[in-house]
């Protein structure tokens, strides 16, 4: 590789893109070395313990080497790519071939300087120039302003799956990893000639009867920036199946073992007749200022809860042990809790004690849109005061959930199941479901907690009090 200055090398390092993060896995590189970068060109995808996150780079340059392979774990403040930013270096590095992963993994990083890099940078306002493959090389079509054009064109079959540059979201990138489609062979439906989800599924199914010859895709390919990552699971002949633990698992169980034996829980139950509650749901979906809007039982559940927190302030509140003080919120973060393919995340509605009920619908949705799409920030995963989570949706009556550090209070939900009740003096059936309550017995006592729990059955099973007790 050209030798150059300290001053021509920019090193990207890896950032904390949440608060007190140390380490992310490098899950996709969307650059190789020789390529051309440009200020806030996403450059990589990393997995932290909070969520899967897009990394721009922060100026403009041609790339000189990755310094780790995906699928590697590096710690935060480690460089990850040298970025030449010497001006006139991109033509010349059309000319020669790209360099190979053990010639880029031997330099030493040169200059490098402290960056502030934000994430969720959206793939629709991120330019992307198209990357070179070596065994196909190929003019550039047009200047530098063609890109997304040049994305869209360049690159066909003939490239390797390491060095094609489809146009698809981070989720769909995701997908097609888990399910080993190459995007490169997917035929984009989407507009501009975006992959969707349902391309990578068709291309699945396409594959199926060609499901022999697909091993010798990959041999096509030219080296990859380094070693290839370790599988995901290891098998011991048919008996058993190790996943190693890392990522969104591997926080939320250290998280969930830390508040398990530190917060002395207590968890408290009600079953609660919440027939009124789904009538009052269909009558909303009618409703004109909820069109186009999530509406559901969790819709009020939620509010009920935060009607609850507004009478019973107290338990909206965190303890410090440091201090050893009680500290009181005066506004709520209503955590959800969302079952994804990388595992159990929370995120949460900031201020959601300040929204109106459609303004909560509309959040709603966006939250368990983007956490099935696997797109949650990690600041949206932050600074939560209280958390629902709805085992109801897997058929479960009851649980007895467990605190998520910094937070006093977890409402579960169960399933909501026709059930013979007593109405008016007369046994009926009525639609009938059970909440459990989990509070931290440090700061929240058993009437404080009975409180709370009784508020939000209350409200349940006569929602009018959403409007004489808000």
């Amino acid at each position: 590789m050209t030798t150059m200055t300290d001053a021509s090398v920019r090193e990207f390092k890896m950032p904390d893109v949440g608060e007190g993060l140390t380490e992310a896995e490098i899950l996709k590189w969307y650059v190789q070395p020789g390529d051309t970068v440009t200020d806030g060109q996403v450059v990589c995808e990393v997995e932290t313990a909070k969520a899967a996150v897009e990394l721009p780079i922060p100026y403009d340059g041609v790339v000189r080497a990755l310094h780790f392979p995906e699928g590697t774990t590096v710690d935060v403040g480690t460089s990850i790519i040298a970025v030449d930013v010497s001006g006139g270096a991109a033509p010349a590095a059309e000319e020669p071939a790209a360099p190979t992963p053990a010639q880029e993994e031997e330099t030493e990083p040169q200059g490098r300087q402290p960056v502030l890099v934000g994430y969720g940078v959206s793939a629709s306002s991120t330019k992307r120039r198209p990357r070179k493959g070596a065994e196909a090389p190929r003019q550039e079509p047009e200047p530098a302003t063609q890109a997304l054009q040049a994305e869209l064109n360049g690159h066909g079959p003939a490239a390797a799956p390491a060095l094609g540059r489809p146009l698809a979201k981070p989720p769909v990138r995701k997908l097609a990893k888990d399910l080993g489609v190459d995007l490169a062979t997917v035929t984009p439906t989407g507009p501009d000639g975006i992959i969707t989800r349902e391309d990578v599924h068709a291309a699945v199914a396409a594959q199926a009867p060609a499901a022999e010859q697909a091993p010798t895709a990959p041999q096509v390919a030219p080296p990859a920036p380094a070693a290839v990552p370790a599988p995901a699971a290891s098998y011991d002949g048919a008996r058993e199946t190790r996943i190693p633990v890392k990522g969104v698992r591997k926080a939320t169980a250290a998280a969930m073992v830390g508040s398990a034996f530190t917060a002395p829980h207590v968890t408290e139950f009600v079953t609660v007749d919440v027939t009124r509650t789904l009538k009052l749901v269909e009558e909303l979906k009618a409703d004109k200022e909820f069109a186009g809007l999530r509406v559901n039982p969790l819709l009020l559940i939620s509010k009920a809860l935060l009607v609850a927190i507004k009478r019973n302030p107290d338990i909206n509140a965190s303890w410090d042990e440091a201090h050893q003080e009680i500290v009181r919120k005066h506004y709520v973060n209503l955590g959800i809790a969302a079952a994804t393919p990388r595992g159990l995340i929370v995120p949460n509605i900031k201020d959601a004690h300040a929204k109106t009920l459609p303004q909560l619908a509309e959040a709603l949705g966006e939250l368990v849109s983007t956490a099935r799409e696997g797109r949650t920030s990690p600041g949206a995963m932050q600074g939560g005061t209280v958390t629902i989570t709805n085992v109801g949706v897997f058929g479960v009556d009851a649980g007895t959930p467990i605190l998520n550090p910094g937070e006093s209070a977890i409402l579960a939900v169960g399933a909501i199941k026709l059930q013979p009740w007593v109405h008016k003096g007369k046994v009926k059936p009525r639609q009938v479901t059970t909440l459990a309550l989990s509070f931290d017995h440090r700061l929240v006592d058993g009437e404080l907690g009975s409180k709370v729990l009784a508020d939000v059955a209350a409200i349940l099973e006569q929602p009018k009090r959403l409007i004489t007790w808000a």
